[in-house]
């Protein structure tokens, strides 16, 4: 087949696919799998030092630090729906070190400081091992690092320089799919975690640091007069506080400024029933590695702690208009071409089957990475456009808001990555055509055997280019 890739030339039969997609339910594992609390609406009016808006990790982890830095603090969290329930709960459990989603994205961007941040991330991805140990935060975290691995010809040059290279034999000892013609091993840079556990582990926590937490409490506003403090407003009541941290990762900014700066892209999910011993030794993973491959649109998988595999990525759907909606989360030709993805990579697993599929929206800025800011004379902080790499990166960023709302000049906060603003994405419909033109673009060079079309070297020339 004329420039197919390697899943498309060994895909298996449909009635395989088929059948190994037949007892699905659309249903994130992760969240079915997390014990937890649940936390009453705000009713009434409070007042707080520190008020939070989003309970996902960027939130989380705020309130958990600002009552290490303080622990007289009165700490407010606001959460529209549940803790953890969107992306925080959906992800693939990847705890990455990079602040700058890979080292060619933060080089290209911050040449000079690239140093740095990759100093920080490994500094910040050891913080919160660190956190999760002396915290007890029953996450099921994994020190076991990240296999990427080539499944085109191409792609081994890519990785032929690093010192942590393994050639075909090699990477098929560590997992084998017929698939890997080579990989390269990172093995401290990367931790596992069960995603879901680790947020309401740090509601937890939170709550026995004194935070006080409130679901279904949606935001639908700020007041914030010139002086004094900042009003929140909720349906149930008022949070009068004297500083707010802004952690509302894909869903509409509350600040006018930031509403272009993230768009939407829906990343979906399988998981498979638990492997059996003689499954799991057909494929091997002994060292429980994270694996990604190294196509633009790529996939990435895990196992889980009962020996599950995440099967995820590839199709990044941005939805016409840019809204966050359930209805996109069901996507059948996408589970087909993961599922058949899947099979084409792991051939000796034919007759397993999936238990889940889901779906969850990532918050994607044009520089890939977060950007942070202030607001509101220094009273409001916000963080957001992790693009996907959130779950180490957000504890990052909480330092980052708590920093620059104490008003503390500090090594995060002089960053360059940190001070300066991303371009904004253009509205509807001009958003949608050049967001569907990259994406195809991407799929087209992953067909091209890594050729980037003319599209592709004009963002990059003017730095809106990614190869992943």
């Amino acid at each position: 087949m004329a420039d197919a890739t390697a899943y498309e030339r060994n895909a298996p039969a449909p009635a395989a696919v088929e059948a190994a997609l037949a007892p699905s339910r659309h249903g994130v594992f992760w969240l079915e799998d997390a014990p937890g609390t649940t936390y009453d609406a705000l009713a009434g009016a409070a007042t707080a030092d520190l008020a939070i808006v989003g309970g996902g990790y960027c939130g989380l982890w705020t309130a958990v630090l600002a009552k290490r830095r303080n622990p007289g603090a009165r700490v407010v969290l606001l959460e529209a729906n549940t803790v953890g329930w969107a992306a925080s709960g959906r992800n693939g459990g990847f705890v990455e070190a990079s602040l700058t989603h890979g080292e060619d994205n933060g080089r290209s961007r911050w040449p000079e400081e690239y140093d740095e941040l990759e100093r920080l991330g490994t500094a910040n991805l050891d913080a919160l091992e660190a956190d999760v140990r002396a915290l007890g935060i029953d996450c099921q975290l994994e020190r076991t690092g990240q296999l990427a691995v080539a499944v085109e010809e191409h792609q081994v040059a890519w990785l032929r320089s690093s010192e942590d290279f393994l050639d075909r034999d090699a990477v098929r000892a560590e997992i084998d799919s017929p698939l890997f013609l080579a990989g390269e091993w990172s093995r401290d840079d990367c931790a596992l975690v069960h995603p879901a556990r680790l947020a309401r582990e740090l509601a937890r926590v939170a709550t026995e640091l004194g935070v006080e937490i409130h679901e279904g409490s949606r935001v639908t506003g700020l007041d914030a007069p010139t002086r004094g403090p900042v009003v929140v407003r909720t349906p149930g009541g008022l949070v009068t506080a004297d500083r707010v941290a802004l952690a509302t990762n894909v869903f509409p900014s509350l600040l006018r400024r930031t509403r272009l700066m993230t768009v939407p892209v829906y990343d979906y999910v399988l998981m498979t029933e638990p492997l059996s011993d003689a499954q799991l030794a057909s494929v091997g993973w002994a060292h429980r590695q994270g694996l990604g491959d190294l196509a633009n649109q790529f996939h990435y998988s895990r196992l889980t702690a009962d020996n599950r595999i995440l099967w995820g990525g590839y199709d990044a759907i941005y939805p016409t208009g840019g809204r966050v909606r359930a209805s996109y989360e069901e996507r059948p030709a996408t589970f087909t071409t993961l599922a058949s993805h899947f099979l084409a990579a792991f051939p000796q697993l034919e007759g397993l089957t999936f238990s889940h599929r889901w779906a969850g929206a990532i918050d994607t800025s044009t520089q890939f990475v977060a950007f942070h800011g202030l607001a509101s004379r220094g009273r409001v902080a916000y963080a957001a456009g992790f693009t996907g790499l959130g779950v180490g990166a957000t504890r990052f960023a909480a330092e980052v808001m708590l920093d620059r709302l104490s008003g503390l000049s500090t090594e995060r906060t002089r960053l360059e990555m940190v001070r300066r603003r991303p371009l904004p994405f253009p509205p509807e419909p001009f958003a949608s055509v050049g967001i569907n033109a990259t994406r195809w673009s991407l799929d087209r060079a992953d067909h091209r055997q890594g050729r980037r079309n003319a599209f592709l070297k004009a963002l990059d020339a003017v730095g809106l280019g990614f190869d992943s």
